[in-house]
């Protein structure tokens, strides 16, 4: 019964940083992993009221860019849950008889392992399919070259194409600090990513990550701290340029930017770190 519960409060917690972050992270979504080229997008109400009241995820009427208008309804699962089926089988029947367009659905699965829940429904009287996303199988790098550090974020999901998990996570949190925008957006994201981080099997931990990214980062500074404490003197820029160079794979003029400094300064940090 603990371990139920225990359970229970994980997906919460997941689910709450999946829903947080659903508007920031959508136009990547349908555009690189669902392959939907928007032109137009209207957001619908998502309570649909019949004989019984749902709440889709995400529920949107797209026009694309060939022209076609269809209502896109998609959900985010954790578990792998058998009777996932049935239930977007109901979404559909509602939402075609409510707006009278195409209905495409997607169930993008950001849980453990490959979900075995079933995708069609067969019988005399009908036949019904929706398409499944399994995160864990979309190369890593098309989250992490998003600008927008909630993107990012799923990157820690994806797939890591055979890399060592702890360099593609040191990768994903360097990228997520230097573009989050205040100290807050930084402890928020990083706080997100931890938990995201649990859905995975490997033994990688962010706390871990934090001390090997920035040997200076403690618990009272953080990134954000010390590039204002450093300001103006030489040794914290090169902290920080080093840092950047070591662990991004920022050009030359966006790390003289960040750390505020000329781009002769980074080449000539790089070519001590030979």
């Amino acid at each position: 019964m603990k371990k139920r519960r225990s359970e229970a409060r994980q997906v919460h917690q997941y689910d709450k940083v999946i829903r947080e972050n659903i508007e920031a992270t959508l136009p990547g979504l349908i555009s690189n992993v669902l392959g939907i080229d928007v032109v137009e997008a209207e957001e619908l109400p998502d309570d649909l009221q019949h004989t019984k009241e749902r709440h889709p995820d995400v529920l949107k009427k797209v026009t694309d860019q060939a022209g076609e208008t269809f209502i896109l309804h998609i959900e985010y699962q954790v578990s792998d849950e058998p009777k996932m089926v049935w239930r977007m089988a109901e979404y559909f029947v509602m939402l075609a008889r409510q707006y009278g367009l195409e209905v495409r659905q997607y169930v993008i699965f950001i849980g453990q392992g490959v979900p075995t829940m079933a995708r069609r429904l067969q019988c005399r009287q009908m036949q019904y399919y929706y398409q499944l996303i399994t995160l864990s199988e979309i190369d890593y790098q098309l989250l992490l070259s998003a600008s927008d550090p909630r993107e990012k974020m799923l990157a820690i999901l994806a797939d890591f194409k055979g890399n060592d998990p702890t360099v593609i996570v040191e990768q994903i949190v360097a990228q997520i600090i230097v573009s989050s925008e205040g100290d807050l957006d930084q402890s928020k994201h990083i706080n997100q990513l931890n938990i995201l981080s649990q859905l995975r099997n490997f033994e990688v931990k962010i706390p871990d990550i934090m001390d090997s990214i920035a040997p200076y980062f403690s618990i009272e500074k953080d990134w954000g701290y010390i590039i204002g404490q450093h300001k103006g003197m030489e040794k914290g820029k090169r902290v920080i340029v080093k840092n950047l160079l070591r662990k991004t794979d920022f050009s030359i003029a966006k790390i003289a930017d960040l750390a505020e400094v000329t781009e002769d300064f980074v080449k000539k940090v790089k070519k001590s770190l030979r």
